[in-house]
């Protein structure tokens, strides 16, 4: 399935002065010297296409900052007056995009917390009609592609053709070095889904500390993502939101200058005849896994039968354990990813669970078969 959006591709809408597209600027318009004297800087270096900066900021809880408001944008008229950088800002409301429009901002963003609530999508969208104006969509909160899809679909029916996709991480309860979890499948099924989609990455909200930025920022290129939303501010330390994510300009400068930028194809020949003659081999390995998958899964249904008819359960720990440790000690001979290893047992574990339960229960409603597994655990 691909997802059908009628889009213009990304250079056509923004003159990108360099490659990858970097926006980058303040978490929050604070005061106006802090933003000019920043966007002044960041356009110093040469490196930075688009100013960006939060001017209403979504909270967590009340009392907490929630941004400058409406004057941030005639700061923001100031710095694209000086520094020449089209300028992008956040917008949550029907009223932020009126207001936005009116300050002559240049591109808009939909957070995180917005995307997830189709209702705030939709009064941005109807809001939106009969502006030409390029808007950019956060990933929701929570791993959910089909709000991320939604939201891209509801700016794209209200006529918005310059729309791109801001992958900036997502929330989970497993606690990790990252702020958010990238959960870079979710982009690439995004891209997968669409190929034309511009998708840009945010490695401040990835990360939510500044060591981690390189790190994301390059992974997020050699992905083929368009571009890199960085924030930066002239003195972190003393920054009013989220301190630890962000950079200096000069620190900025050094970051994008390091990056490797890859192209997603070469003109080379040779190397694209080699390409080929390598992916028919993994072609040919991939259709003997699934071979092998379906074989295993034959036995499996077996071994239903079998348990079925000498009424024994279906899971025996010792056994999945016994698996796992076969398993994880071969791939480790093998210098295979544990992590990626436990995961591939764990799904075709689930797999055959779900399968032997199948047999178990033949003949059941699947109110009944739910009925009759919810104390097991697989």
């Amino acid at each position: 399935m691909k997802l059908n959006l009628n889009i213009q591709p990304l250079e056509s809408w923004l003159n990108i002065k360099n490659e990858p597209l970097i926006i980058s600027g303040p978490c929050s318009a604070e005061t106006e010297e802090q933003l000019v004297s920043t966007a002044n800087l960041l356009a110093a270096t040469g490196k930075v296409s688009v100013l960006r900066a939060g001017i209403w900021k979504p909270r967590t809880r009340p009392g907490e900052f929630e941004g400058i408001g409406s004057i941030g944008l005639e700061w923001l008229k100031r710095a694209k007056a000086e520094t020449g950088l089209p300028t992008a800002v956040e917008v949550a409301t029907a009223k932020h995009v009126e207001e936005a429009l009116a300050a002559g901002v240049d591109i808009l963003w939909i957070g995180a917390r917005s995307t997830a609530n189709p209702f705030t999508v939709q009064e941005i969208a109807d809001a939106l009609k009969g502006h030409d104006i390029p808007v950019l969509i956060k990933n929701p909160v929570n791993p959910d592609i089909s709000l991320w899809i939604g939201a891209l679909e509801r700016i794209n029916n209200a006529g918005i053709t310059k729309i791109g996709a801001i992958h900036r991480g997502f929330s989970s309860y497993e606690k990790s070095s990252f702020r958010n979890e990238p959960m870079w499948e979710m982009a690439i099924q995004l891209k997968t889904l669409c190929p034309t989609l511009p998708i840009i990455n945010d490695p401040s909200h990835i990360c939510g500390n500044r060591e981690l930025i390189p790190y994301i920022a390059q992974k997020a290129l050699d992905l083929d993502m368009q571009g890199l939303m960085i924030e930066s501010h002239i003195d972190p330390s003393v920054a009013w939101t989220d301190a630890k994510q962000q950079v200096t300009p000069s620190a900025l400068e050094e970051l994008v200058s390091k990056l490797n930028v890859r192209d997603p194809e070469s003109p080379n020949e040779a190397f694209t005849d080699k390409l080929v003659e390598l992916r028919q081999k993994i072609d040919k390995i991939d259709d003997i896994l699934i071979q092998k998958l379906g074989e295993r899964m034959a036995i499996v249904e077996q071994i239903g039968n079998y348990k079925k008819d000498n009424k024994v359960t279906i899971l025996q720990v010792n056994r999945w354990d016994e698996i796992l440790k076969k398993g994880t000690a071969f791939a480790r001979a093998l210098k295979l990813d544990l992590g990626f290893t436990e995961k591939f047992l764990e799904l075709v574990h689930g797999e055959s669970i779900r399968k032997q339960t199948e047999i178990m229960n033949e003949g059941k409603t699947e109110e009944e078969i739910v009925e009759a597994t919810s104390g097991e655990k697989a």
